[in-house]
């Protein structure tokens, strides 16, 4: 089966199924590559994967070592290269607010966030950037 289908529905447009779940999301090419920008564009759900996985992981982690993460936030910011046209860097902030965790679980949480498979799965010359805000 597969993960995802999708249709193009013109105008630089898709629309995207999750095959397990029905969940659908658009996407719309950027406004420097001729789109309109009015959805996530292809490269903005690359960044956005990073950055939910990075979380999930560090979620993973948290609830195996009975800690709580609950209302982290994430931010991501993706700066394209010319040549070739690809993504360069993503900035990813993550936000945790501090439950009185300690130095090594603090550190043990950064290292299950970079141990994603996503982070592991980009080009090495995407340059990922990795902030931890403890709150």
């Amino acid at each position: 089966m597969p993960t995802a289908t999708g249709e193009y529905l013109g105008g630089l447009r898709m629309s995207l199924t999750h095959t397990a779940s029905g969940a659908t999301i658009n996407t719309d090419a950027p406004v420097d590559n001729h789109g309109r920008g009015e959805a996530f564009s292809p490269t903005d759900l690359v960044a956005a994967a990073l950055g939910s996985c990075a979380l999930t992981i560090m979620g993973i982690y948290a609830e195996n070592h009975g800690l709580d993460i609950t209302g982290a936030k994430l931010e991501t910011t993706k700066t394209m290269g010319k040549e070739p046209r690809r993504i360069s860097a993503i900035d990813v902030v993550i936000t945790i607010p501090d439950r009185s965790f300690t130095r090594e679980q603090k550190k043990s949480l950064e290292r299950a966030a970079l141990a994603c498979p996503v982070h592991k799965t980009l080009h090495p010359d995407t340059v990922q950037n990795f902030i931890f805000n403890w709150l």
